[in-house]
């Protein structure tokens, strides 16, 4: 049986970088945390379909319950959650309340992951 590739350098590697230079450039871990953060509400099927949902139009919660059929609350949830990260806005007109993505940025994000899985 072949022997399991390990992550270790060989006993003669003496690193190929600077470390001090890599530890200040290094993301702080606020940083590091709050992208987490994002990465992890793109981590539910639900989320992303409502993120997918929004890209090219904003839309009030009802229309997202008719895409999606799901119940209200399920979808306020969902949207209330991926507003306090940002990723969602809302606006408010009247007693209907609208959502669309918050910036270009999580479509970017989202659009380069559709296009890494179409060209798998």
């Amino acid at each position: 049986m072949p022997k399991p590739v390990q992550d270790l350098c060989e006993d003669t590697c003496n690193g190929t970088s600077n470390i001090d230079v890599l530890k200040e450039q290094l993301i702080s871990e606020q940083t590091a945390t709050g992208v987490a953060e994002v990465f992890k509400a793109l981590g539910d099927p639900t989320r992303l379909k409502i993120i997918h949902t929004l890209l090219n139009r904003e839309l009030c919660v009802h229309d997202i319950v008719q895409v999606l059929e799901m119940g209200q609350s399920a979808i306020s949830h969902q949207l209330r959650y991926l507003r306090n990260l940002r990723i969602v806005k809302r606006r408010k007109v009247g007693k209907t309340v609208y959502y669309s993505l918050d910036d270009e940025h999580i479509e970017q994000i989202f659009l380069q992951m559709l296009q890494h899985m179409k060209h798998n």
